[in-house]
């Protein structure tokens, strides 16, 4: 094989299709995805919760072969465990993202996994790092993934901007994995979003028909925004 094939899946392996995305505020991160798997053109689950716990204030958000995901997931978990033992305190994000990336990397011939790694600690506060296919690593202030992403990368470059508070996160969030799942077939159902901070972790859920952007075309609803560079928010009304 002279190239990879990041397309193929193993016989009867499942796809998580997917959008996935994380963004850091002051006082910790707030994570979000999708909630469908797929199996070619048939939908195989439509509440999947691609949103992983690692640790206390450490989570994954998986993208690509839901069985390669949830097996580095596992491994990473297990390696935080004995880290905890070995040196007595809670591991940084930095350190669970190393250990994600490296078995990517290590495996990435064989591998199927795009993922978001990202928490609250101690030594760091909030951190945000992204592990795309090929087991790169990468630290930034927020990250998406999966194929869902491909749609709203220029919503996300107009509309974040730096000092956001923890509920302009989540809105943010709940927009964008919207207007991918209006656009990307392979993502689709609810929308799980989970606020880590110092405190701990909280789950926030929308349903599907609760959803702000519904429809082809989001309906010929508003998309509300940030704007750039602004304090005002921006309003763009799409026609369906």
């Amino acid at each position: 094989m002279d190239r990879i094939d990041w397309s193929a899946l193993k016989k009867g392996e499942m796809n998580l299709g997917t959008t996935i995305a994380a963004v850091a505020f002051k006082g910790g991160v707030v994570i979000g995805a999708d909630s469908r798997t797929t199996m070619g053109s048939y939908i195989a689950n439509r509440v999947t919760d691609k949103l992983t716990q690692l640790h206390d204030r450490i989570y994954c958000c998986r993208s690509g072969s839901a069985a390669d995901t949830q097996a580095v997931a596992d491994i990473t978990r297990y390696q935080l465990q004995l880290y905890t033992q070995v040196h007595g305190h809670d591991p940084p994000v930095a350190v669970a993202a190393n250990m994600m990336q490296s078995i990517v990397y290590s495996n990435k011939d064989n591998l199927s996994a795009g993922i978001i790694c990202a928490g609250w600690d101690k030594e760091a506060g909030p951190s945000v790092y992204n592990i795309p296919l090929g087991g790169g690593l990468f630290k930034a202030p927020w990250a998406i993934g999966g194929s869902g992403s491909t749609y709203i990368y220029g919503y996300c470059d107009a509309n974040y901007r730096e000092g956001m508070e923890q509920d302009e996160c989540v809105e943010f969030l709940r927009n964008a994995i919207s207007l991918a799942m209006s656009r990307d077939g392979s993502s689709g159902g609810c929308v799980r979003l989970c606020v880590i901070t110092e405190k701990g972790a909280e789950r926030i859920f929308t349903p599907g028909n609760e959803l702000p952007h519904q429809g082809g075309l989001w309906g010929g609803k508003l998309v509300k925004g940030n704007g750039i560079g602004s304090d005002s928010a921006a309003e763009i009304k799409v026609d369906a």
